[in-house]
């Protein structure tokens, strides 16, 4: 068994980390190596205080990261052991992870690793064509693999249901001047490598959609190319909803969204519903299920896109000055 990990280790797996999805792509994590240890922290500059005042989201995000680092690790022949939340002293740190035994990847390890660069979030419209039986499968047994449940609402009188908590929740968080004003400082028209570019941002919202858009794009869609009107419609839940549970959501969230990828798949995320209190609540007892939403994603066939922009590794590293 390997003493610890290198700063090249960690610089080479943080590289695929910094790919995983976070609320406005604001990237809220960091990473450090300490006594041999990789340790993934939420940046608390780069927190959402009017649309994350609890910290969900980047415990979420940094999750995904986490997911990401598990996977570059073991596909590179160095697989970790993580011990989540590791410091009552430290909340901030959401996970350390320390070499274990050596071994080869798993096939299923390679395909999601491979799936990593080209992830992203679709906001435009999906094609008509629905999402087969064995995509479905895998999905759902992704969040399982990770401890967590998916929930597919198939059919238009789930979905409606799901429309309607999705689109009261939405109109609570509009109501808020701070949470509008977050929205907008992290929407980038020009080139930027952090915040949601314009062009990624899905056509604007019009009255006829189903479900709640953010507000990231400006364009009008074209004719006929609304929105698909029976999404199949995905909510992701932990056993719990402590900051170790969001942790654990975070993981399995990526897992499901690598595993749509893998699948030929598009995903756009709607978190107002979780962001919510109130809404959480009424969707969980919807749903019938113990534990917590954490996530809901909107899955299907969509467009060719491309991710958006990362910052540079660099910038998320804290390494001991003799190792700069």
């Amino acid at each position: 068994m390997d003493i610890g990990y290198s700063v090249e280790q960690l610089r080479v797996a943080a590289t695929d980390a910094v790919r995983a999805p976070s609320l406005h792509n604001v990237q809220p994590w960091r990473f450090r190596l300490r006594d041999g240890g990789i340790e993934i922290l939420v940046d608390p500059a780069r927190r959402l205080p009017a649309t994350d005042p609890s910290g969900w989201g980047a415990r979420v995000a940094a999750g995904a990261a986490l997911f990401n680092l598990r996977l570059a690790l073991a596909v590179a022949g160095h697989p970790a052991t993580v011990r989540l939340r590791p410091y009552p002293a430290e909340p901030d740190v959401v996970a350390r992870l320390v070499p274990d035994v050596p071994r080869r990847p798993t096939p299923t390890e390679q395909s999601l690793y491979a799936a990593i660069p080209r992830r992203f979030s679709n906001r435009a419209p999906f094609w008509p064509d629905p999402v087969p039986a064995d995509a479905r499968w895998r999905l759902s047994d992704a969040a399982r693999a990770e401890h967590c449940w998916l929930e597919l609402l198939i059919g238009v009188s789930a979905v409606n249901a799901f429309a309607e908590i999705a689109n009261g929740a939405n109109r609570v968080l509009e109501r808020d001047p701070a949470y509008r004003a977050e929205r907008q400082a992290w929407i980038r028209r020009e080139h930027a490598l952090d915040g949601v570019p314009t062009a990624a941002g899905g056509p604007r919202a019009e009255p006829q959609d189903l479900l709640p858009a953010r507000g990231f794009g400006d364009r009008c869609r074209p004719p006929g190319r609304d929105f698909e009107p029976e999404p199949l419609v995905a909510v992701l839940g932990s056993t719990g909803n402590t900051a170790v549970d969001q942790v654990v959501a975070g993981q399995a969230l990526q897992r499901v969204l690598l595993t749509a990828t893998d699948c030929g798949l598009s995903v756009s995320m709607l978190s107002q519903p979780v962001e919510v209190p109130s809404a959480r609540e009424q969707l969980r007892v919807s749903l019938g299920r113990f534990g917590a939403p954490q996530m809901v994603m909107r899955i299907g066939y969509g467009q060719p896109g491309w991710p958006t922009p990362r910052r540079d590794v660099d910038e998320v590293l804290d390494l001991p000055v003799h190792q700069v």
